[in-house]
Formats: C-alpha cells, sequence, structure tokens
C-alpha cells in the first residue's frame, strides 16, 4: 500500500502545484484596476440593477439607432466647447457645467456607471473622454463596456432603438473629491520640463509626433510642427490587439508596451485634441497608474504660434526601466524642418524649434 500511497500523495502535491501556478498566472495577467473594464457578459448580468446606469456616448454622426437596453444617451460632445477666445476648438465645459449636464441625464454620484461608444470611434476613445471627466470629478464607481456597443452585439445580446429614460436629478461631487488638480493647461506644462517627476508622452501618430504632419487651430492657421520636448511617442492605438476589433491588449502586453514608465511618477499625455489621449488616460489608470494627467488642450494649445511653448522634432526612445534620449536627430530630420510662417529662428543642436508666436 505504501508504493499507493507515495504516488497518490505525489500526484496530489502535483496538482496542488499545477493550480497554483494556473491561478498565479491568471493574477499576473489580470489588469490591476479591472474593476473599470465591463464585459458583455457582466454588464448583461449587472445591468438591471438600480445603481448601474448605462451610457451610449456616441455622437449623432457615429449613432447607428440600436441601444443596449435601457441606455441612457449622452453624447460626449455635451462635455466639450469652443473657446474661441483662446482660439481652442473643443476643449472642455469645466467641472460645474460637466456636474450639470450629468445631472440633467438623471446621474448622481452613487452611480454605476457603464461608458460605451463603438469599434467605429475609435474602440473606447470617446467613452474613455467621459470616464477622463469622471474621474476629475472623483466619480468612483464607472467602467468602459470592451469594444462598446459592438462587444453587446458580437455576444449575441439584444438591441433596442428607445433610449431609457431620464429623469433630472441633482449630480453634486464632494469638494474633497474633485480633483482640480488634474486639470492641467500648458503653463502647467511648461513649468515641468526637465522635472524627473514627470514623464512626457505623445499618444499621436509617429508622422504628427515627428513634425512630418500638422493640423491647424480654430482659426484656421497652421499649428507648430512637432512634439512636447522629452515626449516620447506612443500611438494610443498600440494598446489594441488589431486594428479591425480594437479590443484591449492583455496586462503582459500592456506592460511590455510601456515598460519603460514609471509608475511611481508622474505621466502626462496628450494628443491634438484630448480625445486621443484620454483614451490613453483610461489605458494607463486601467493598469494600476494613479497619477496620469491628461493635457485636455493638447497640440491645440501647446502647437498654437500665439504661445511662446517650445517644441521638439527630434525623437525620444522610452527603453529599459527610465526615459533615454538620443544624442543625435532622427536621421530623417538631419535638416530643420518646414513650419508655418509663425515659427520664426533655426533648429538648434538641441533638437527645439523655435518657440515663438
Amino acid at each position: 500500500m505504501k508504493p499507493y500511497r507515495t504516488i497518490l500523495i505525489a500526484v496530489v502535491l502535483m496538482l496542488g502545484l499545477f493550480w497554483s501556478l494556473e491561478a498565479a498566472q491568471k493574477n499576473a495577467s489580470k489588469y490591476p484596476n479591472s474593476d473599470l473594464l465591463a464585459s458583455a457578459q457582466w454588464l448583461h448580468t449587472h445591468r438591471d440593477r438600480k445603481e448601474v446606469i448605462v451610457v451610449d456616448v456616441r455622437t449623432d454622426k457615429y449613432f447607428s439607432g440600436g441601444m443596449i437596453p435601457g441606455a441612457i444617451r449622452l453624447p460626449w460632445s455635451f462635455f466639450r466647447t469652443n473657446d474661441a477666445g483662446a482660439n481652442l476648438a473643443s476643449t472642455f465645459v469645466g467641472l460645474s457645467k460637466a456636474q450639470d449636464i450629468l445631472g440633467d441625464h438623471g446621474i448622481t454620484p452613487d452611480d454605476t456607471l457603464v461608458l460605451y461608444d463603438s469599434v467605429e470611434r475609435d474602440g473606447g476613445a470617446t467613452a474613455s473622454y467621459v470616464f477622463w471627466v469622471l474621474d476629475l470629478l472623483g466619480h468612483k464607481n464607472k467602467k468602459i463596456l470592451e469594444r462598446g456597443i459592438n462587444g453587446w452585439k458580437d455576444a449575441g445580446y439584444d438591441l433596442v432603438t428607445t433610449p431609457g429614460e431620464i429623469k433630472p436629478l441633482l449630480y453634486q461631487a464632494g469638494y474633497e473629491n474633485l480633483k482640480r488638480h488634474r486639470l492641467i493647461d500648458g503653463n502647467f506644462v511648461y513649468k515641468r520640463l526637465g522635472d524627473p517627476f514627470y514623464q512626457m508622452v505623445d499618444v499621436r501618430s509617429r508622422a504628427e509626433y515627428m513634425g512630418e504632419k500638422g493640423t491647424r487651430g480654430l482659426n484656421g492657421e497652421p499649428l507648430k510642427l512637432g512634439h512636447v520636448p522629452t515626449a516620447v511617442n506612443l500611438n494610443y492605438e498600440a494598446a489594441w490587439t488589431d486594428d479591425t476589433s480594437k479590443k484591449i491588449k492583455t496586462f503582459p502586453q500592456l506592460r511590455e508596451l510601456y515598460k519603460g514608465l514609471d509608475p511611481s511618477k508622474g505621466i502626462i499625455v496628450y494628443c491634438n485634441s484630448g480625445r486621443r489621449s484620454a483614451f490613453s488616460y483610461y489605458i494607463l489608470r486601467l493598469m494600476g497608474f494613479e497619477t496620469v494627467y491628461t493635457y485636455e488642450p493638447s497640440w491645440k494649445e501647446w502647437g498654437n504660434p500665439e504661445h511662446f511653448f517650445p517644441v521638439e522634432t527630434r525623437e525620444n526612445i522610452l527603453s529599459g526601466e527610465y526615459l533615454s534620449q538620443p544624442s543625435s536627430r532622427s536621421t530623417s530630420h538631419s535638416k530643420p524642418v518646414e513650419h508655418s510662417s509663425s515659427a520664426t529662428g533655426s533648429q538648434p543642436e538641441s533638437g527645439y524649434i523655435s518657440c515663438g508666436g
């Protein structure tokens, strides 16, 4: 009997080891802030709870007519406005107005919000903008539906054509919960250039980052070319497994993508208008990064020729466990980049171009 007992004990120990390793692997693959992401299955199970409000953030342009049952419509664009005086298009309406908008749509700080958009509209980028607004307000319970309405449909669940009823309520964020310090502008970013605590991340395309492709301001004038000095380029699209499904990569894959960022330091993400950077903001929050800032005016403000913010056209590389910068420019930019007439002066050896108006 002893040999059999020994074999049985050995088998039990091996099974225990196998299960332990499997559990450890699952835990290692779990997003640190996995509660910020909802699957279609989770939503289907929990959507009838009183505290759960499903929010369709798609604008009319991307609204197909079909909705998740019970969802209310709250286009993300409601939280944006033009600031003609500052020559800024599509900027955040502010913390006070944002609370009015949420209250008008029957939302209170105690609700659990599940935000969704669609794969067609950048697979979570616009829902991420509303997530960022809620984060500023200190709204605790909020999730983004992975792959939005596409994920819901692909799971085989029904759609409706009538939105849920809205009963206006009072949304009043506790003053102590407001994250006013996370609502930053160009002056905030400028004063932190060279500060070792802050890591700058440009989430635009490489062409925009390198100054090969430009955009225009609210007044139609070309914006300066390049990027914020010291910023590294991590295209927001890199967080997807592919461009078709736009499913978010696993935590190990994201950790590999962002491995050069220090989670103990502050991270400032920006794009051109704050929409794309909101998605990267969300991804970093999902990964457990806590001190993350979205520079919401982004290149609309920084690249505006009216502002004296410096720009750079050489590539900064994210490698190892820290930010490093090549000693020379990219070979494709051995000559100064052409800029609009508003940018004057030559490009110095540091890689900066004119910061003039």
